[in-house]
């Protein structure tokens, strides 16, 4: 039987065109309203796989806009009560249920603070979507995975939309409504190389950098979530410090490498962990020691990560059952997290 996780992530392509046919208008309202504020800096709202895709929007927004991009906690007003000052700022609130208090308290503090607020959500209608100035549907559809796949996917679809918008950026566009079909390629790409070393490890690691490393973190966390095995993600220069003194033979490591300006150091990284015994394994042809794993280049250095996470999740799915976990219902986990 076909686990709802494959099912879900066999739908990213046409979720991801459902949503840029549906929401254009709303994505295209937010990104004037941005370019017609022209905020000095940007806070991200969000937790777990939501959270991975503020770190992806936050490398692009600064790449892209020029424009800073911090985290701002949720319990800072869920909790703490505290008042931030946010005027002349943008807030993009992140969450598939929109339902988890602390992330609508934070996003009533940002409204309340000065802040245009934007919410991506999977479900209309939902309290964080009525606390915000836009609120886009991402359209995903139901999910019924705990693992969250398709809407992390198109939450940084419409970020990077939004993006687009605000700052005028065709190329992006295009890449953006060329993705379903990039995204069928991606579903295509055969990761299962690495089986064989990840069996019986305890432990391992993702490397990336820039949106990449948002990957990184969203892989690590099906790897915990799905499979039952520890995974840290680390930026390919940080992992060169401290954390290389875990690595020995046959240690397993995935390095996200896409055609950018950190495509070298990433490469570099992998090629030099393989040289310390790791099974290191990178998603480029330009590797030495590492062994590269097919990859569906997307056509733009803001959206090929996204191509990566794709071929991912149809492994990492196969990969939970090969280990005997069902992917649809880890351990102690569930679908909507509500916390204060």
């Amino acid at each position: 039987m076909t686990s709802f996780m494959r099912q879900e992530i066999e739908e990213i392509p046409q979720a991801t065109a459902r949503l840029l046919e549906r929401a254009g208008a709303t994505l295209a309202a937010a990104g004037r309203e941005l370019a017609g504020i022209d905020p000095a800096v940007v806070v991200t709202i969000a937790r777990g796989s939501s959270d991975h895709v503020a770190t992806y929007l936050k490398y692009a927004i600064e790449l892209a806009a020029g424009v800073p991009v911090a985290s701002v906690g949720p319990s800072v007003a869920s909790i703490y009560g505290a008042r931030l000052k946010l005027e002349g700022s943008a807030a993009f609130a992140i969450s598939q249920s929109g339902a988890s208090p602390d992330i609508v308290a934070m996003a009533d503090a940002a409204r309340a603070g000065g802040a245009l607020t934007i919410a991506l959500t999977n479900t209309a209608g939902s309290p964080l979507a009525l606390a915000v100035s836009h609120a886009i549907d991402i359209a995903a559809g139901v999910e019924k995975s705990v693992a969250a796949t398709k809407t992390f996917v198109a939450s940084v679809v419409a970020g990077l939309a939004v993006l687009a918008h605000w700052t005028g950026d065709r190329a992006l566009l295009k890449a953006l409504d060329e993705l379903p079909g990039q995204f069928e390629k991606a579903l295509g790409c055969d990761w299962s190389a690495m089986t064989g070393a990840l069996d019986g490890q305890a432990s391992c690691f993702i490397l990336g950098r820039g949106p990449a490393i948002a990957i990184a973190n969203e892989v690590a966390l099906k790897l915990k979530e799905t499979s039952g095995l520890h995974a840290e993600a680390y930026s390919a220069a940080e992992v060169m410090h401290g954390p290389l003194a875990l690595v020995g033979p046959g240690f397993p490591v995935l390095a996200l490498a896409v055609d950018d300006a950190a495509q070298a150091s990433t490469v570099e990284a992998a090629d030099a962990l393989a040289g310390k015994g790791g099974a290191a394994f990178v998603t480029s042809r330009r590797a030495k020691r590492a062994t590269p794993l097919p990859h569906a280049p997307a056509g733009h250095p803001l959206t090929d990560p996204l191509a990566l996470v794709v071929s991912f999740y149809a492994f990492v799915e196969a990969f939970a059952r090969h280990r005997g976990f069902d992917p649809d219902q880890p351990r102690n986990l569930r679908k909507v997290t509500e916390t204060r």
